[in-house]
């Protein structure tokens, strides 16, 4: 499985961006099999949970700080997650990363989502700087 994200660049305050996340792989691999998350890590910091949504796309979490701003959701037929990110802020500026969980975790927990540990396989992130 591979997971490529793209969608980052360089925005004002109080722009919008959307991070896509492609996954690839064998041609058995089922995408709606796979729970997704995204997570972020600006530089000298610790990798952080932003959001992540249910192999079943029934259920998301957000970080506090991006509630109400950042909108998770996913395309199973483009095998594809999206991070619309709206109201973009300094704090916001990092490089962003997908992961992806296999075998429909029905017995995970939003917990487990937000745990980067959980994640079986990573993209190489996209970089998001917001500028004042």
């Amino acid at each position: 499985v591979q997971l490529q994200a793209s969608g980052g660049g360089l925005v004002q305050v109080g722009d919008s961006l959307r991070l896509s996340c492609s996954l690839s792989g064998r041609p058995e691999t089922v995408f709606s099999y796979y729970g997704m998350g995204w997570f972020r890590q600006a530089p000298g910091e610790e990798r952080e949970f932003v959001a992540a949504i249910t192999w079943s796309g029934g259920t998301t979490a957000y970080e506090d700080s991006v509630k109400g701003r950042f909108t998770i959701s996913r395309d199973n037929a483009k095998y594809t997650v999206y991070l619309q990110m709206n109201n973009l802020r300094p704090e916001d500026t990092a490089i962003y990363s997908c992961a992806a969980k296999g075998g429909r975790p029905f017995y995970a927990g939003m917990g487990d989502y937000m745990n980067d540990h959980w994640y079986e396989f990573w993209g190489q992130g996209t970089q998001v700087t917001v500028s004042s």
